[in-house]
């Protein structure tokens, strides 16, 4: 009708919307081509560099300007999540190596080291000397002390290793056979690359080159009472000698001093260790009264000192059968050690704090 306006149409998207919508496509365009999804179907799992480079993006947004930027560092959060995905990656896919005594330095490397360095670094804040005298390459029997009621010590020992020596050596601990009848534990302690304490286990070990500990104490050490600390017990027959000198593997005294107070044991209820077919059933001050609380190690502060090596290639082939050269060599390595016990402990002033 003539008198009638017109209806005015208002458009839902104007000039601008339609401009912020392609500046949108565009976007994500740029985006696709940079980043191909994680999700696409590409012949494979993302590797961790995608997600990092994902991450890197992310964060770049987030900075505010669209502007590119130039290429920055890998946050820690993105090597955070780089290093969860390459772990992830290869434990699914089985891109990992399992030895013949099963163990799995992928898994020890990721998981049970990094569990270990809490202990280590902030627990015990354990001080290391006389790593050097370990060798770079090729085997060696580390030969230590035993004490603490669990076997923390040797432990924090492969973690020294680890971490402090210039090669950043795995150690391979040989253990009693109660650990490996445990479940669970048994299975991470091969994972985590040790083995019972058995002359041929020493043997195949150090023929294969690896640098190995031995703690030839035993039960008699980690369960001695606290009145007894730094004392040493009996080193067996020498079965850890013999195995030295059939392979020429030098042997490394180690002086452990810090793991004796971390369950100062008062007393052995031997009938109760019997009945649950225990070596011994410790009484300290937290344990067993203080319920799960005595089951946490106290923070006495550590110190692990590597002696100079023994060498033992100078043998004759017969030695390792010649019961008077594996006493006196065992006799020797005990010695050094207890008196390099006797200094560390005189220059301490504290149990707690060093």
């Amino acid at each position: 009708m003539a008198g009638e306006s017109k209806a005015k149409v208002i458009p839902l998207h104007g000039n601008s919307g339609r401009g912020a919508a392609a500046r949108r496509s565009a976007s994500r365009s740029d985006a696709a081509r940079r980043h191909p999804s994680l999700l696409a179907d590409s012949g494979g799992p993302a590797s961790a560099e995608q997600i990092a480079a994902v991450v890197r993006e992310i964060d770049a947004h987030r900075g505010g300007a669209g502007a590119a930027a130039p290429e920055a560092e890998p946050t820690e959060l993105a090597l955070r999540i780089s290093a969860v995905a390459d772990f992830v990656r290869k434990r699914m896919t089985g891109d990992y190596e399992v030895d013949e005594f099963g163990f799995d330095s992928h898994l020890n490397n990721a998981v049970f080291l990094p569990l270990l360095r809490g202990l280590f670094n902030s627990w015990f804040r354990v001080e290391v000397s006389g790593v050097e005298n370990l060798p770079d390459e090729g085997a060696a029997l580390v030969v230590a002390n035993h004490a603490g009621v669990l076997p923390f010590d040797g432990l924090m020992t492969s973690v020294a290793v680890k971490d402090k020596h210039p090669a950043h050596r795995d150690l391979r601990l040989l253990a009693a056979d109660l650990v490996f009848d445990l479940p669970m534990v048994g299975q991470a302690a091969r994972k985590a690359g040790h083995t019972m304490a058995c002359t041929s286990d020493a043997h195949r070990l150090l023929a294969a080159g690896h640098l190995t500990a031995v703690f030839p104490e035993g039960y008699k050490g980690l369960g001695k009472q606290f009145k007894d600390r730094y004392k040493l017990q009996r080193f067996g027959r020498g079965g850890f000698v013999s195995a030295a000198l059939r392979t020429g593997a030098p042997i490394v005294p180690c002086s452990i001093v810090g793991s004796e107070e971390i369950y100062p044991m008062v007393a052995d209820v031997k009938l109760l260790a019997r009945l649950l077919g225990l070596p011994y059933f410790p009484i300290t001050p937290l344990f067993p009264l203080a319920g799960p609380l005595g089951v946490v190690p106290l923070p006495s502060k550590w110190h692990i000192q590597f002696g100079e090596p023994i060498p033992t290639a100078d043998y004759e082939d017969g030695a390792a059968d010649d019961p008077m050269i594996t006493f006196e060599l065992t006799d020797q390595v005990r010695e050094t050690i207890q008196q390099t016990l006797y200094q560390l402990l005189a220059g301490r002033r504290n149990m707690f704090f060093g």
